[in-house]
């Protein structure tokens, strides 16, 4: 008999077994797998000759377990529940179109969050997922339907759309505003300035728009974050000053939650793309969804 990977008997005989145990008769057996009274009989003999033990106890009203098929059935049935789950999600799946979104979470935060509840509610027919991480060489992200990158739309193995362009401006929490007088850009070096230092080496920081606004770098007091959103939420309790992304703080601004400093701002040196594999074409899914996004970018200002 060739030897099985898994050193499993008979898959035909665990599933006998199986129906067996669950109604406690070989005859009720027989009628759920519509098979005769003697193929179960001999599935059972067969698996009880393999396992080498008895696994019924032949009584005049029924059969009962014995230990060791109490053993089996307690765990082929968790096995055969576990199994029987997976297979209904991929049935649920099969029948339900489905596309992965990634993007960092600073922008799914502040950008995406506000705006997709409106896809949500156009393409109902639609299971969107999210992959959210600030590094673009995650295996999640990676594998994403598609992704919300910035840079310059250049990026090997992979497939672009332009999402939009953004312009960069300092920003500060209403409390600092009130307490220091901010007016030029030599102000900047007088106080913190909240520093992201992100894994993607695209991502702009303050070297860029310090040098645009003829600030000497060498005098600016960095704080430095690996989160966006974390130094958000620290200049919005007044710690300091936040490079500030306007399509990520620009509603921030108009809410009063954030104060815009001065009238400085540089064109950000990169813009927001849609990415996906150039040898994975987008499904009717994710193209509706590459759509959608588009016509959202294109209200971003």
């Amino acid at each position: 008999m060739a030897r099985r990977f898994y050193q499993l008997p008979s898959l035909t005989g665990l599933n006998t077994f199986d129906a067996c145990a669950r109604h406690g008769s070989f005859t009720a057996a027989a009628s759920e797998l519509g098979v005769t009274l003697g193929a179960v009989s001999r599935q059972v003999k067969a698996l009880e000759s393999e396992l080498d033990c008895p696994l019924f106890l032949r009584l005049h009203r029924g059969v009962e377990l014995t230990p060791a098929g109490i053993d089996l059935f307690q765990t082929l049935s968790s096995s055969f529940q576990q199994i029987g789950r997976l297979c209904q999600e991929f049935r649920n799946r099969a029948g339900r179109a489905e596309v992965t979104l990634a993007a960092t979470t600073a922008f799914a935060s502040l950008w995406l969050m506000p705006r997709i509840g409106g896809f949500w509610q156009k393409y109902q027919d639609i299971n969107l997922n999210h992959a959210i991480s600030d590094n673009p060489l995650d295996s999640g992200f990676m594998n994403a339907d598609i992704r919300i990158r910035y840079g310059d739309g250049h990026w090997r193995g992979e497939k672009t759309t332009k999402l939009f362009d953004d312009r960069i401006y300092p920003v500060c929490g209403q409390a600092f505003a009130e307490l220091h007088d901010l007016r030029g850009a030599d102000d900047l070096l007088k106080h913190p300035l909240l520093q992201l230092d992100s894994v993607d080496p695209a991502w702009s920081g303050w070297e860029l728009p310090l040098a645009q606004w003829n600030c000497d770098i060498g005098r600016a007091n960095f704080r430095r974050f690996n989160n966006y959103v974390v130094a958000l939420q620290a200049a919005e309790e007044n710690q300091g000053i936040l490079l500030g992304w306007h399509s990520q703080v620009g509603a921030l601004v108009e809410r009063g939650e954030l104060v815009r400093i001065g009238t400085m701002e540089i064109d950000a040196p990169g813009s927001f793309y849609l990415a996906w594999a150039e040898n994975r074409p987008l499904s009717d899914s994710a193209s509706r969804l590459h759509d959608w996004l588009l016509e959202a970018g294109k209200r971003q200002y």
